[in-house]
């Protein structure tokens, strides 16, 4: 079918809105109505590496249109929120790490469906696609059973739509990974959407001293607006003194400094959940890790099933609890270069295309 998509051609052409052919729906998928698609750094991390066209977005949230014969659970007019892929067969996904799944490679960023064959195309010239099964920076995607969270049709998908990554990964790290105790001391480095999720949840379990490093002016006031009872300038504030003594720490941003100090100003057994995609090498004080019984720990998506989790984030945002709407900011699909453009200069915390 011909749908309307942003197509990257490049790493340094801008997102262009063009006709494409997204392929008919497989026995095993679900054909959905994109209505909106969150705005992730992955996504502009990802275009950065793409030396074709493509078409990305994996934070998509829509109305299902059509499903294949072998999937349950889902029928046509279902409100549903689209995360990552797993297999849901390996040790990992059967263990209920289904972030880690050992077909999340294939399944997530191959530019096709596992079997090798492509979702979209133009002028009979394959496109890369079904990135984070879906690429939903588009009218219509294709996503598969395990990848589709249906949700209450009284959901505001353009809000909601960032459960499916960013939201995700910051809540999922804070409530799955780090688990801090209402007396503990969270510092955060880095107010995104992830970040600031990460506040939200450690808020919604009644964390009182949570520290914010930010260098954005606007990320730290509305830090202080989600709960942050500290927030630090890193160009113009010493942030070791300001962290030092944290029992759980949050890394967002990938650089290898922030991951190093991080570490650094932990107690004695304290844990760093990492979550940022950055530097490849970090530089850290082994003797300090070792002899402080200190913990670092990689974090994809949360640690989370998102058919449990986002069900999970979405009663709390209900309650009050998750004000994720607070950070959300609306782009009609046609402004998305100044939505990517308002992203990277902290103008907006987390961007979402309306289609």
């Amino acid at each position: 079918m011909k749908i309307t998509a942003a197509v990257s051609r490049s790493p340094d052409s801008p997102f262009t809105l063009e006709s494409v052919d997204l392929d008919e729906p497989r026995p095993d998928e679900v054909l959905v109505r994109i209505s909106a698609t969150g705005l992730c750094h992955t996504d502009l991390s990802s275009k950065s590496l793409m030396p074709g066209p493509a078409v990305l977005g994996h934070e998509g949230a829509g109305v299902v249109e059509a499903v294949g014969a072998r999937v349950s659970g889902i029928t046509p007019g279902d409100h549903v929120l689209l995360s990552y892929r797993s297999c849901g067969e390996c040790a990992q996904c059967r263990g209920g790490h289904r972030s880690y799944c050992s077909r999340g490679a294939l399944l997530n960023y191959s530019g096709g469906r596992a079997d090798g064959t492509a979702t979209l195309s133009q002028n009979g010239t394959r496109l890369f696609g079904s990135f984070f099964g879906q690429s939903s920076f588009a009218q219509y995607a294709l996503a598969a059973a395990d990848n589709v969270v249906v949700v209450d049709p009284s959901v505001d998908l353009t809000v909601a739509a960032p459960l499916g990554c960013g939201f995700q990964t910051g809540a999922g790290a804070v409530l799955n990974v780090l688990s801090p105790e209402p007396n503990s001391r969270l510092a955060v480095f880095g107010a995104g959407g992830v970040g600031l999720a990460a506040v939200m949840a450690a808020k919604a379990v009644g964390v009182e001293a949570v520290t914010v490093v930010d260098p954005v002016a606007s990320r730290r006031a509305k830090a202080v607006e989600l709960g942050a009872s500290q927030v630090v300038d890193p160009s113009s504030e010493d942030v070791a003194a300001a962290v030092q003594g944290a029992t759980h720490a949050l890394d967002t941003t990938g650089l290898g400094d922030v991951v190093a100090a991080a570490l650094s100003a932990l107690e004695s057994r304290g844990i760093l959940a990492v979550v940022g995609l950055g530097a490849r090498h970090v530089t850290i004080d082994i003797t300090d890790l070792l002899m402080n019984g200190k913990m670092i720990r990689g974090c994809i998506e949360g640690d989370a099933n998102p058919c449990e989790f986002i069900p999970e984030l979405l009663t709390l945002h209900a309650q009050g609890k998750f004000p994720m709407d607070a950070i959300v900011r609306r782009y009609d699909a046609r402004d998305i270069e100044t939505a990517v453009a308002d992203s990277l200069s902290g103008e907006a915390i987390k961007p979402v295309l309306v289609w």
